[in-house]
């Protein structure tokens, strides 16, 4: 097949307009809403688990709670409701998107101060009702802010707009980890009892859940949104409008050019990242390191690293073609291996471990930020945003979660040094894919479509 090549920008934007595209409105009303998605994981993760160890749960009890997570891994299902339905006065006061925001976050703040108000000592079972009412109001959220990032936000700021989104999610679900577990302590120091300090705890964490109605209240709908035709409507039958949603988002993307070397590539890119950092853990451990030398370095140093990471990989989206940008985050995730396996040279040094911590959370936040962003791209079709945006994002976690299950087989067989080679071996696939899909000219196409898109905006 003979290759075009792919559409570059008619000029390339200067460093400042490269950096001023992160104040501009709508991108900041992203990375708000970034903060307000953030912010309630841990309240039914976490947090809620050292609330119940405290209460004396067992530990049994304690891991079955795992299974509150599970709307998050499956809110695909109910994303084709989101697509397809208004919210009753809301949507019309409102707009869709932003009626589904604030129908969302008001039952997020109603689940949390819920949660807060149950006993895990006492009434396990409430805790475990009240925490899934939270999981599931904020596995919606999440389904609906991506759908109103997608449509708001052409793809020269989808970088821009995931970089930021992701630092203010990392700040929203610091908050309500570090956050509330320091304001418990705060609370018991006032006087109030055990169970007081973790309630009012939650309690403030639902008040900073508001901070996600103003930023709907600031914010527009989507021009894309608020200007498409909605087909489905003509039906009053609301099942059959989900239905049709639901079947409408398979069939436009799998009608699409390489829509299946496009879904590969989709659970691929990500895989030599997520094979390295499933075992990044037991090897600091393994290695001789404490678990403060983990936590001090780990999650302290390697969330800088991550944020700066993130907003480096929106500067190089937004200054580079998609394919590009994919490329780069390609190679600098599967180089970011390599690191690792002079770590298992080096041995337990201090020194050396926050270098390899700092070039793997840093290049794997690139690689993110850059990835989010091309799935953004795939996503703009006005009546499927979400349910299609889901789809993807729960195919890429077939290779976070599934494919990478087996990399603890593989280090123990070989040893550390050649493990995190052969972890850098497994993004060659997703090279292959990602060469041909650009030989195939679906960079190109998506270039064609975005353009279409901003001459709307």
């Amino acid at each position: 097949m003979t290759s075009t090549p792919e559409l570059a920008p008619a000029a390339r934007p200067s460093f400042a307009s490269t950096l001023a595209v992160y104040l501009r409105p709508r991108v900041l009303i992203v990375m708000f809403l970034g903060f307000s998605s953030g912010l309630p994981l841990a309240l039914s993760g976490s947090t809620l688990l050292v609330w119940m160890r405290e209460t004396g749960v067992d530990l049994g009890t304690i891991g079955l709670f795992a299974l509150v997570g599970t709307p998050y891994t499956l809110k695909f299902i109910w994303a084709p409701v989101v697509d397809a339905l208004d919210v009753p006065l809301l949507s019309r006061w409102f707009g869709r998107r932003r009626g589904w925001l604030l129908l969302t976050q008001i039952l997020l703040i109603a689940a949390i101060i819920f949660l807060g108000a149950c006993d895990p000592a006492t009434a396990p079972g409430m805790v475990a009702f009240g925490a899934l009412l939270v999981a599931a109001a904020s596995a919606t959220q999440d389904i609906v802010i991506d759908a109103f990032r997608v449509e708001s936000l052409p793809d020269n700021e989808q970088g821009a707009g995931m970089a930021s989104y992701v630092a203010a999610y990392r700040i929203g679900t610091l908050a309500s980890t570090a956050g509330a577990l320091f304001l418990v302590t705060g609370f018991e120091g006032l006087g109030l009892s055990k169970g007081d300090a973790w309630a009012w705890g939650y309690y403030t964490m639902a008040i900073l859940a508001v901070i996600g109605i103003f930023t709907t209240f600031l914010a527009r709908e989507p021009e894309l949104r608020a200007g498409a035709a909605h087909p489905d409507k003509r039906t009053h039958n609301a099942l059959q409008r989900v239905i049709t949603s639901a079947v409408g988002a398979f069939s436009e993307f799998l009608t699409r050019d390489s829509a299946f070397a496009v879904l590969a590539f989709v659970i691929l890119y990500k895989l030599c990242d997520a094979f390295a950092g499933t075992m990044t853990a037991p090897f600091v451990i393994d290695l001789g390191f404490t678990r403060n030398d983990y936590a001090a370095i780990v999650k302290g140093v390697g969330l800088a690293a991550t944020l700066v990471g993130g907003f480096a990989g929106g500067l190089m989206f937004r200054a580079f073609p998609i394919a590009t940008s994919l490329w780069i985050g390609a190679i600098l995730q599967m180089v970011s291996n390599f690191v690792f396996t002079w770590q298992a040279y080096i041995g337990v040094k201090l020194w050396a471990l926050t270098i390899t911590i700092i070039v793997e959370n840093f290049t794997g936040a690139i690689g993110t930020v850059i990835f989010v962003a091309y799935l953004s791209a795939l996503c703009k079709s006005p009546q499927h945003t979400a349910t299609q945006y889901a789809l993807l994002t729960a195919l890429a976690a077939i290779g976070r979660t599934y494919l990478s299950s087996s990399a603890g087989f593989l280090a123990e067989a070989v040893g550390w040094g050649t493990f995190f080679m052969l972890s850098a071996v497994v993004a060659v696939p997703s090279l292959v894919l990602l060469a041909w899909l650009q030989r195939s000219n679906h960079f190109a196409s998506l270039a064609k479509q975005d353009q279409a898109f901003s001459d709307l905006d």
